[in-house]
């Protein structure tokens, strides 16, 4: 953190007018402006690509006009939940009909390569799930498709879109905890990734994130974004990442690793630990940054600061709700918090009130529409990937693996 940026934060909280860094401004649901249209298309209508769906039906202006699965049966599901929109099989299909501006990739990881490539080469607007692949090759090849592509390409890490992450961030990059020293991430919930099927072949298709010659495992389908979001805070990019990983919930003759930790070196020796299980939930999904000066906890609908005792006061203190960590109190990072305060219902605005999806896909939609930056930009979104898979790859095989640089850059 420099030191200009430092004194700017500092002066401003003198000032009083610090409350305004804990006040995202939220605002009603996204619009496109008046008059404008933004046809989407859907490939992948899995879980992710159904709860897209739920997240477009939200934006005026906005209309799925195609969908797309080699599934029959998620096909005719999201066909319910979009009957304006023409399914079709394939993702070539779709793009031949040209009734898209834009395309959402959901597609399970390691077969979005195809259809984010040939959708920007068509010209569309293309967004596409986090990770961008399951090889590095892959990543590169969308990275490179997108940078010189007419339309927009946004990757789905969902923390640079996420208004309570923003927010922290601004603290973070201002120095209100001062030098970071440590990071740590997790990711805990009791799933099995098991979906029955009565056809082998469909059953081996829908789980593939148990099938080792794709899957990137906890390590790079949750922790390429979890680790992402780290990056973004700090700007620092890991140079090296040990990991261990075990079946030790799911004994059914699965190969991917259930449970998993993993060690993140960084320029100037900080480190980050990043642990994931299916086989228990305690603590849920939440990313820590700690400073000299105080720490922040991040969990994707909520955000809290922890201040260290010896810490300044800044004064933006006076609109913060609190609440009790064990022998620790949280300052609640809140949207709208002054507005809040004048009208005594600070506590009613913990938390987001749309899930951390809908803040992605309307930045996208945004960018689409009205030409806005991307949230998150297709070498960061390699970068984050890159990270990823070399973090899957450090837990299967069990060794610590250096990150070379290059691979950032494609």
């Amino acid at each position: 953190m420099s030191s200009p940026d430092r004194r700017s934060f500092l002066k401003t909280a003198a000032l009083g007018a610090a409350a305004t860094w804990i006040q995202p401004e939220l605002g009603a649901l996204y619009a496109l402006p008046s008059g404008a249209e933004l046809r989407v298309g859907l490939v992948g209508c899995g879980r992710q690509g159904r709860a897209i769906l739920a997240e477009l039906a939200k934006i005026e202006g906005v209309s799925v006009t195609a969908i797309c699965d080699t599934d029959e049966r998620r096909l005719s599901s999201s066909a319910r939940r979009a009957p304006t929109a023409k399914p079709y099989a394939t993702h070539g299909a779709l793009l031949e009909a040209d009734e898209v501006d834009a395309v959402v990739v959901a597609t399970p990881t390691h077969l979005h390569v195809g259809p984010a490539t040939d959708a920007l080469s068509a010209g569309k607007h293309v967004y596409c799930e986090a990770p961008l692949a399951h090889s590095i090759e892959d990543a590169q090849a969308i990275a490179s498709a997108a940078r010189d592509a007419s339309g927009v390409f946004q990757a789905g890490f969902l923390g640079r879109s996420n208004p309570v992450y923003k927010l922290a961030r601004s603290f973070v990059r201002a120095g209100a905890i001062r030098d970071v020293i440590a990071m740590r991430g997790q990711h805990r919930k009791k799933t099995s990734w098991i979906t029955p099927s009565s056809d082998p072949a469909r059953e081996k298709a829908l789980n593939w994130k148990t099938d080792p010659s794709v899957s990137l495992g906890l390590a790079g389908e949750f922790g390429a974004q979890q680790l992402d979001v780290l990056q973004w805070f700090t700007g620092r990019y890991p140079e090296a990442v040990s990991g261990s990983g075990g079946v030790n919930a799911w004994d059914d003759g699965r190969e991917v690793a259930d449970t998993i930790s993993c060690t993140l070196e960084y320029p100037g020796g900080v480190r980050t630990t990043y642990e994931a299980t299916l086989g228990n939930s305690l603590g849920g999904t939440h990313e820590e940054i700690f400073g000299t000066m105080g720490a922040v906890r991040l969990a994707w609908t909520h955000g809290w600061m922890f201040k260290e005792a010896d810490s300044a006061t800044q004064g933006w203190e006076v609109y913060a709700n609190r609440q009790s960590f064990h022998n620790d109190e949280g300052i609640t990072l809140i949207a709208d918090a002054t507005k809040l305060a004048a009208q005594g219902k600070l506590k009613e605005g913990v938390g987001l009130p749309e899930p951390p999806i809908y803040y992605g896909i309307s930045d996208f939609v945004k960018s689409a529409a009205e030409g806005a930056d991307v949230a998150t930009s297709a070498s960061e979104g390699l970068r984050a990937t890159v990270v990823g898979i070399l973090a899957a790859q450090a837990v299967a095989k069990g060794e610590r693996v250096v990150i070379d640089p290059a691979l950032f850059e494609g």
